[in-house]
């Protein structure tokens, strides 16, 4: 058992540094193209956080372990407004922009809502995965145009300042791109394996897996990012972060799993669900106090997080 923990902590380690890669070389190239690093940040650099659950979810997929994907994509949304926002409010209280209010926050919430849906029949299907996926390239053209209205200076810099700068040449983008994405192939493959033979040894299922061990690792380059954002006090970035997370995890992540292979779900509870729709829709009403999440906020989050963790794992 103690193997199957260091394989985890070995993809982990993978899926970072190859998303690290990816982020950096496709950043680094969008710019040498004449992209601006507003649009960078919103788009580039959003979809290369959320690598590591694309790569675990469509290695699940074509296994036909749905339950682990799925799972994944649950738990991440529980974790990153539990744990991350959670964690990062007790660090310093944020404050929010009212875009945020306006826009992502319900488009978020109305996604999450898709997801009882879709496994009404226990089976995400490749259309479905399509119709999903077409979501998410919406939702990046409708924050785009956004950005481009209504974007303060301010806010302009604090995402210019969370993209990586030009590289010395494109040769070295696409070395990153390809050392990135090669990183995260076998990051997945090794996450994926070792997760699923853990599940067997813990005498637990698949889908608790997926909605724990699998969520936390792939959610550590949002973890980071969000930390980072609460100590140099940019709490724009890390709650717009947590929440573009979570949309791209329905529409993006569960949208490329489906088409890749659909995905037969049998052991999420209606439980879990309903769970990560009352992370989801508790966070709407914590935002519009004062426009902020304050220490207390961030530690009944993180409280209640943990005691849905505990609630998981066999006694």
């Amino acid at each position: 058992m103690v193997w199957y923990w260091l394989w985890i902590v070995l993809s982990l380690v993978l899926l970072y540094y190859g998303a690290e890669g990816l982020v950096r070389g496709s950043s680094s190239l969008a710019l040498r193209l004449g992209i601006t690093p507003l649009v960078v940040g919103l788009t580039v650099v959003a979809m290369g956080t959320s690598a590591p659950e694309v790569l675990v979810i469509v290695k699940a997929a074509l296994a036909g372990k749905g339950d682990l994907a799925v799972g994944n994509v649950i738990g991440s949304n529980i974790f990153n407004i539990g744990a991350i926002l959670g964690l990062t409010a007790l660090i310093a209280p944020m404050r929010v922009q009212l875009q945020v209010l306006k826009f992502d926050a319900p488009v978020m919430l109305g996604v999450c809502c898709l997801t009882p849906l879709l496994l009404l029949d226990h089976t995400i299907r490749r259309w479905e995965g399509a119709l999903l996926f077409s979501g998410i390239i919406l939702y990046l053209a409708m924050n785009v145009w956004i950005a481009r209205r209504t974007a303060t200076p301010e806010v302009a810099s604090e995402f210019e300042g969370g993209v990586p700068q030009r590289s010395r040449s494109a040769a070295l983008d696409v070395l990153f791109i390809l050392g990135g994405l090669g990183l995260l192939v076998l990051g997945a493959r090794l996450l994926t394996d070792n997760a699923v033979l853990l599940a067997r040894a813990f005498g637990v299922t698949e889908a608790v897996i997926g909605l724990t061990i699998v969520a936390a690792g792939t959610s550590v380059p949002e973890l980071a990012a969000s930390l980072v954002a609460a100590v140099r006090k940019e709490s724009d970035i890390a709650i717009g972060n947590v929440i573009g997370s979570n949309i791209f995890n329905v529409l993006s992540i569960l949208g490329i799993g489906a088409i890749a292979s659909p995905l037969v779900v049998s052991q999420i509870r209606m439980t879990d669900i309903v769970v990560m729709l009352g992370f989801s829709a508790a966070l709407i009403p914590i935002l519009w106090t004062g426009l902020r999440i304050s220490r207390l906020e961030g530690g009944v989050l993180f409280a209640a997080f943990l005691a849905y963790m505990v609630s998981l794992w066999p006694k």
